[in-house]
């Protein structure tokens, strides 16, 4: 090799380091900012418990990923990616709830002895010591958002008789009471006493919705005292609200579809729809849970 060939090379590794350091720095003061940022796409497959040869997941936030010990109440956040033809292992969480988002695809939900189909915008609630697995029967890979829960000691747990599954289309869009009408909101799961969502069976998870923002539009930023939230942008783009910069003022960060965040309690979350022309409706599935200080 050359003198200048190599020379060159030494600048493009050097490039690269500093660039994977300045990432790691801003990851670093982002999740000191009381949030943290993860994007679907660089996020890469991990050995889990749910892992086979034929199935993927992808921690965002919780179990598998960095800054786990940043969550509480949260046990794990990511994307379960099932081949076609595969399937995930069987497991069985004593001490966790989950609920599954379909992404895309088809597939088939063993819940217990029992099978169901699944597919694109079912959700459904996996209450804790139910052995469950998925396996995809079909010809294109099916991609799943799992979330799971801690649940404390001494919780007196509600569980469903049978499983509780339902489709997005049946949460009607609508405008919450205080809320802006320029973000309609599909209630989709709530605690065991929620009147309001089309399923009601959490401990931990509180709240698990969709809304759909107006170009220019904003859900008003806001704070929760005692709960963690996490937002993953479906679709559109504009500037999601985590933190605040040192002036005190909202802290935007432009996101786009596959960005995610998780929240930390006391930290100002929100989203603002971009209102260039021809952007369409910013899509967002968001999801609240209580924060468990003594994990």
């Amino acid at each position: 090799m050359s003198v200048r060939a190599s020379r060159a090379l030494l600048v493009a590794l050097s490039a690269a380091f500093i660039a994977d350091l300045l990432a790691l720095q801003v990851a670093e003061s982002r999740a000191n900012s009381g949030f943290i940022y993860r994007r679907l796409d660089r996020v890469q497959a991990k050995p889990s418990d749910v892992s086979t040869v034929t199935c993927r997941y992808k921690p965002l936030f919780g179990e598998g990923d960095s800054e786990a010990s940043l969550v509480k109440g949260l046990a794990r956040f990511g994307e379960l990616i099932v081949d076609a033809g595969g399937e995930s292992a069987r497991v069985q969480y004593p001490d966790e709830e989950q609920a599954y988002v379909v992404m895309s695809g088809e597939g088939v939900l063993r819940y217990g002895e029992d099978e169901r189909s699944i597919a694109a915008a079912d959700f459904l609630y996996l209450p804790p010591g139910v052995q469950h697995s998925v396996s995809n029967p079909g010809s294109r890979p099916l991609h799943i958002i799992v979330m799971g829960y801690h649940i404390p000691k001494g919780t007196e747990l509600t569980i469903p008789a049978k499983l509780l599954i339902a489709n997005t289309s049946m949460a009607k869009q609508q405008v919450l009471d205080n809320h802006p009408d320029s973000t309609r909101y599909r209630l989709l799961m709530g605690g065991t006493d929620s009147k309001r969502d089309v399923i009601a069976a959490g401990h931990v998870l509180t709240s698990l919705f969709i809304m759909d923002i107006e170009p220019g539009g904003t859900n008003d930023p806001h704070r929760h005292a005692t709960e963690e939230e996490i937002y993953l942008v479906l679709d559109g783009k504009g500037d999601m609200v985590a933190g605040d910069d040192p002036n005190g003022l909202e802290a935007r960060h432009p996101a786009t579809a596959g960005d995610a965040y998780f929240i930390r309690p006391n930290v100002t979350v929100g989203f603002y729809a971009d209102d260039s022309p021809g952007a369409g409706n910013g899509r967002i599935l968001a999801v609240r849970s209580t924060y468990l200080p003594t994990r």
